[in-house]
């Protein structure tokens, strides 16, 4: 995780230390002060990796998109990571 959060742009990583993420938020402002605050805090500095930052990595193999259709007629496509990074893109029945 800290690789990753390194190698993000400063700005991402100040706000990711300014925003309590899905809380609730009184007002844009809050944050935009938060932020400004921590922008001259980290100035002449790194940012450090916060204490509370996480995430997962999903490697997706295939996965299908499903929009429904009048009649039963939906759309569906699955799509398909091939070896060399790309993605197979088929058509699949209702």
């Amino acid at each position: 995780m800290m690789k990753y959060f390194t190698s993000r742009p400063k700005e991402s990583q100040l706000a990711a230390w300014a925003s309590k993420q899905s809380q609730r938020l009184s007002a844009r402002s809050a944050l935009e002060g938060k932020y400004m605050e921590l922008k001259q805090k980290f100035a002449k500095s790194e940012v450090p990796v916060p204490t509370f930052w996480g995430g997962f990595r999903v490697k997706i193999d295939s996965m299908e998109f499903w929009q429904g259709g009048e009649h039963r007629l939906h759309d569906r496509f699955i799509y398909q990571s091939q070896q060399d990074g790309q993605w197979n893109i088929e058509r699949l029945s209702p």
